[in-house]
């Protein structure tokens, strides 16, 4: 795959750039690649004069990715043999999912559900989102929205304008704590959301983290922001960290930083549900 890479995206780690002459054999073009003889190897991109030397044998040295020079073409996955890359992702028209969703709209009906768009994050790609929306609108599906708020108000509120629920995530209220997770401030967030209450049905969500959100201080933290809400959110969910997404990390190629953290104990989840609901007037219950 390497090789059908246009942009040389791919890094093939070795432990030497001598010997070996299946590749060559095999006519492919030779990609960049790592040495691995230190702990701190670095990439080096072949010249011509090193390619009829630097020969290496795949299926005995890992891949790496240099993301910043992938475009997403996907031709490493077509071309791969053994599906060691794979796109997991399709891409479809408002029309198919629609499709998709009408097949159990008898149950929508009776179980008084719907429709969820989640993501990632629906205003990445707002527009189709927008789209698909207003599709299950016309066909009489409820739909909810679970969305961080991180985005603009111009946009969240046309997405408001079709939903009859938000699933609205709030990891923290603290700014700096916020950014230390995920690399933004939650002002824009914060302020969207209240915003948001005023046009739809909301339910505050937030993954208890142990070690980030789950002390005291952060649960008082949150009810005292949930209380300052106008018109206040129908309830708080909290939801318990699990360890289910480590292997999108590693498909993705990412570091997870929470991975050496424990789900938290049942016994804690209560005591901070009980802390919230102590300190303002909103429901709280707990996800699995």
């Amino acid at each position: 795959c390497a090789d059908v890479c246009p942009n040389r995206a791919i890094i093939i780690e070795v432990s030497s750039p001598e010997a070996a002459h299946r590749l060559q054999e095999d006519g492919c073009q030779l990609p960049p690649y790592r040495m691995s003889t230190t702990g701190n190897a670095e990439g080096k991109t072949l010249n011509s004069s090193e390619k009829s030397e630097a020969i290496f044998l795949k299926k005995q040295h890992p891949l790496d990715i240099d993301w910043t020079r992938c475009d997403n073409c996907l031709k490493c996955a077509e071309v791969c043999p053994a599906k060691a890359i794979v796109v997991s992702g399709e891409i479809k028209t408002v029309g198919q999912v629609m499709t998709t969703v009408m097949r159990d709209s008898s149950f929508y009906h009776r179980s008084k559900g719907g429709m969820t768009i989640s993501g990632g994050e629906p205003m990445m790609q707002w527009q189709f989102t927008l789209d698909l929306l207003k599709a299950a609108r016309e066909r009489g599906i409820h739909t909810a929205l679970d969305t961080t708020g991180f985005g603009k108000w111009e946009i969240l509120e046309q997405l408001l304008e079709y939903s009859n629920l938000v699933l609205y995530d709030v990891k923290h209220t603290d700014s700096s704590k916020h950014r230390e997770a995920t690399g933004v401030g939650n002002e824009l967030i914060l302020d969207n959301l209240h915003k948001t209450v005023r046009k739809v049905t909301v339910w505050v969500r937030r993954v208890v983290i142990p070690g980030y959100n789950d002390s005291q201080e952060d649960a008082e933290d949150l009810a005292r922001f949930v209380a300052t809400i106008i018109p206040p959110p129908t309830k708080i969910s909290l939801l318990p960290y699990h360890k289910f997404g480590e292997t999108k990390y590693t498909s993705l190629g990412k570091v997870c930083q929470y991975a050496s953290v424990d789900p938290i104990p049942d016994e804690r989840i209560n005591e901070l549900k009980d802390i919230i609901e102590s300190c303002c007037d909103v429901k709280v219950d707990i996800g699995r």
